[in-house]
């Protein structure tokens, strides 16, 4: 018998053992999920929207004990996690108002005297879920996959499966269809046999690029649908003519929120040469100013690591960029889990803490001659997932964001994503899209209608 654990990283301490599940226990999941399917595919927009508003309701009405399980179980400080649980509600309630819309048939100027195309549900969507956001990313995940029809089933992280498992009890209190949504407790070795089956029918994997090769590569075998959204290493590029103290003041909360731990956390941070040294001054003053604590604590903005491993694991990259000519401007403090703000500059492409997706609250800065270079930096990334760019020149900010290989690049803001927006990435750090119509649109059946 395998066993989970869920351990609290503020203080070590265990909160709960999960047993994993057996393989035919899997297998029955899903069958009940499917024939689920088949009833959810012919339910009407208004049946789907309201479980999905009730869904959302009951989320407002416990906000804070759901918040307080992200808190508990991966260290968010707490209101960081209350801000997670409302942009799960602000997804759930935006497919809940546009996915009829979004669904409806798409008629086509043809000869024929009808040709449109119709927008149909496949069957069961896999989910692989990621422990850095443990509501946000599951949720909007189901939200656009149940409004067009489809089920689905996820499998959590490990150290999350007290907030997956809350998320379905959530789902089934608030739905008359009680296997709409399942949470499997499992190993990372049964999750190929789970894309094997025949009623799963898609894939949508959030994680690292490793992770995203090995189940894209069991799907490919099964000829089954992936959406992939993987790593990211995104720059932060500061010109000359940037509003210095607004892109300081953004620069740290788009490094350090969620304690550094999001794949489109900013990473690498691009500064002009002229307003370097000012931009460092500026970062400094704010990063030594930041609360680091246990997660539940108000006052709490920097979060432990989620995991004990994490932290060697990072520690081990800021020294060997220091070995390489980093230096150090705010030095690292570890106790446990908790590793303290970092402040490296003068670091260049060729470091470890530049080439690896750094998740943890280290703070990189790189100086740039022009915008020609900050470009070519910016893509010397294996990743392509976000990027912010800071000018007062707003149509020079749109020439660079034209020439950044990315999935998104925010102006004169940070990085985030936004349920009406396009979200996902190129390079390793995946592809496909979540959010927005076309994220609704990546697990339907696209279906032709002619009529002569």
């Amino acid at each position: 018998m395998i066993m989970f654990k869920s351990i609290n990283p503020s203080n070590g301490k265990v909160l709960d053992k999960y047993t994993a599940f057996s393989l035919s226990q899997i297998l029955c999941l899903i069958d009940d999920v499917n024939d689920e399917f088949l009833s959810w595919r012919n339910t009407s927009f208004k049946e789907r929207t309201k479980v999905l508003i009730a869904i959302a309701d009951s989320l407002k009405l416990d906000l804070e004990s759901h918040a307080r399980m992200i808190s508990l179980e991966m260290g968010k400080p707490i209101n960081e996690s209350r801000q997670e649980i409302e942009k799960s509600i602000w997804v759930l309630r935006y497919y809940a108002e546009y996915s009829k819309e979004f669904l409806k048939n798409e008629y086509i100027n043809t000869e024929y005297s009808e040709s449109y195309i119709k927008y149909e549900p496949i069957g069961i969507i896999f989910g692989v879920m990621p422990w850095n956001f443990p509501y946000w990313q599951v949720i909007r995940f189901l939200a656009p996959i149940l409004m067009s029809g489809n089920t689905c089933i996820i499998k959590h992280a490990p150290n999350v499966f007290g907030c997956s498992l809350r998320i379905e009890n959530l789902i089934k209190k608030n739905s008359p269809f009680k296997n709409i949504f399942k949470s499997i407790i499992c190993e990372e070795n049964k999750v190929e046999s789970i894309i094997k089956n025949k009623f799963i029918k898609g894939v949508s994997l959030t994680g690292s690029d490793r992770a995203g090769s090995i189940v894209a590569s069991y799907a490919a075998k099964e000829v089954k649908r992936t959406v992939l959204e993987l790593g990211g290493s995104d720059a932060f590029i500061v010109l000359e003519d940037a509003d210095i103290k607004k892109a300081s003041k953004t620069a740290v909360m788009a490094r350090f929120f969620n304690s550094g731990q999001s794949c489109i956390a900013a990473k690498r941070f691009l500064v002009h040469e002229n307003i370097y040294d000012d931009f460092i001054s500026n970062v400094e003053e704010r990063i030594k100013n930041l609360i680091v604590g246990d997660a539940l604590d108000e006052k709490t903005q920097i979060g432990p690591l989620a995991k004990i491993e994490f932290v060697d694991q990072i520690k081990k990259i800021v020294n060997l960029s220091l070995e390489s000519g980093a230096k150090c401007v705010i030095d690292p403090i570890i106790n446990n889990n908790f590793f303290h703000p970092v402040l490296l500059v003068d670091v260049n492409e060729s470091m470890s803490v530049f080439q690896e997706e750094t998740f943890a609250p280290v703070f990189c800065v790189s100086k740039i001659k022009n915008e020609e270079e900050a470009i070519s930096i910016a893509n010397n990334s294996k990743y392509g997932l976000g990027g912010s760019i800071w000018t007062s020149d707003i149509e020079k900010g749109k020439y660079i964001a034209s020439q950044i290989n990315t999935g998104a690049v925010f102006i004169n803001d940070m990085t985030k994503s936004d349920p009406r927006l396009p979200f996902g990435g190129v390079n390793k750090s995946g592809y496909g899209v979540e959010l927005s119509k076309y994220g609704i649109r990546e697990f339907v059946n696209m279906k032709t209608v002619v009529v002569k």
